[in-house]
């Protein structure tokens, strides 16, 4: 690459992009054998568990979206966001609102449950509204619901201390932006249905990062797009598995192939190969996750007509989301304190009670250091 064409937007033939298909061929063939049997899975399960499922990954997804930036929502927050949304039970989460929270669920939910509405600048602009509610990140100002204007210089994508950083992207300059965001939309609409829907999803994630059109909150928005990319794919307003949770687990591959592939010469096949492989893992991983949530719904289904405050239904869904061992050192008299906001009288007189009805079992030891635990083998699936 020469100096003059650094990166993939300063190609004369940007933005086309090209591959090998005879590559993709069987990553490909993997992953849609993969969605094909989780989709069928969930047609198989009552409506119930599928409820579950979709709120479990929703939340899932908008935290590690968030995570992947370095910003950690509150895990509370984010569920009872998500509950209010989908009408779900709210007892034991905060009430207020979380601005925060709300805007990420916001903008998934909008992207999957309208993936069949047209994606426009005021539909993107509405999405950026949501991320930043007060019109910072950080302690940073920013543009929101705007292109970036490159007041400050350019958008470049930066590592290290400042005056030695390393340039890992830099983005087109702002005065192209409206062209640039005219030709993604244009293409978004048209490539629907023509385009092979997985290599659709990889191609907009790219292709919006590449043109980093935002102050902040590029990649959230990106992988949002996968999202709803993926939800007109399969036809589907409801995400059983997150993309963002293996790209959480996988960020320092994610990053450099994406550097690699925003360097290079238009040949993406390298991140369709890494695109397809991630979300083969991230459907494989949802199988954890409907464990966990059909144990979940047996536990409440055997215990639906037991006696028990909102108290002890938190730290019971706390055991229940924590699984077998989860729990490090078993649930003890001062961690049911802490989180109950209780004191270490009222928490021993719940573990007992809880004891006695049945739902939890003491551990093996005992005297001060007694730790309690939920009968994994009579809920396991």
């Amino acid at each position: 690459m020469t100096q003059k064409h650094r990166f993939i937007w300063e190609l004369p033939f940007w933005p086309q992009f090209r591959w090998d298909d005879a590559a993709l061929l069987k990553p490909l063939g993997n992953c849609r054998y993969q969605q094909g049997r989780l989709l069928t899975q969930m047609k198989e399960l009552g409506l119930e568990v599928r409820e579950h499922a979709r709120a479990e990954v929703l939340i899932e997804e908008a935290l590690k979206t968030s995570e992947i930036e370095g910003e950690k929502l509150d895990v509370q927050a984010v569920r009872s966001s998500v509950a209010r949304r989908l009408g779900l039970p709210t007892a034991g989460l905060p009430s207020s609102p979380n601005r925060q929270a709300d805007g990420v669920v916001e903008i998934l939910l909008d992207a999957t449950q309208g993936h069949d509405e047209e994606l426009t600048t005021a539909r993107l602009f509405g999405w950026h509204a949501a991320l930043f509610p007060t019109g910072y990140s950080g302690l940073h100002k920013i543009n929101v619901a705007s292109w970036r204007d490159d007041r400050e210089g350019p958008m470049r994508v930066v590592s290290g201390p400042v005056g030695r950083e390393t340039i890992h992207y830099q983005a087109p300059p702002a005065e192209r932006l409206d062209a640039e965001m005219d030709k993604f939309l244009r293409w978004w609409k048209e490539s629907r249905g023509q385009w092979e829907g997985l290599l659709r999803a990889a191609v907009a994630h790219l292709w919006f990062v590449a043109i980093h059109p935002f102050d902040d909150g590029n990649g959230r928005i990106a992988r949002t797009l996968t999202d709803m990319a993926l939800a007109q794919d399969e036809g589907l307003s409801t995400r059983y598995y997150s993309l963002s949770s293996r790209i959480m687990v996988e960020r320092e591959s994610y990053y450099a192939i994406l550097e690699r592939t925003q360097r290079g010469d238009g040949d993406i096949t390298g991140w369709l190969l890494w695109f397809l492989d991630c979300m083969s893992r991230a459907i494989l991983g949802s199988n954890d996750l409907l464990t966990s949530i059909m144990r979940k719904a047996r536990f409440w289904r055997l215990h639906a007509q037991t006696e028990l405050n909102e108290r002890q239904r938190k730290v019971l869904n706390r055991l229940l989301d924590a699984g077998p061992s989860g729990f490090e050192g078993g649930l003890t008299n001062r961690k049911y304190a802490g989180l109950t906001h209780v004191s270490r009288a009222t928490a021993q007189r719940e573990l007992a009670d809880m004891v006695g009805k049945g739902i939890l079992q003491p551990k093996p030891g005992g005297g001060r250091s007694a730790s309690y635990d939920l009968p994994w083998d009579s809920i396991s699936v």
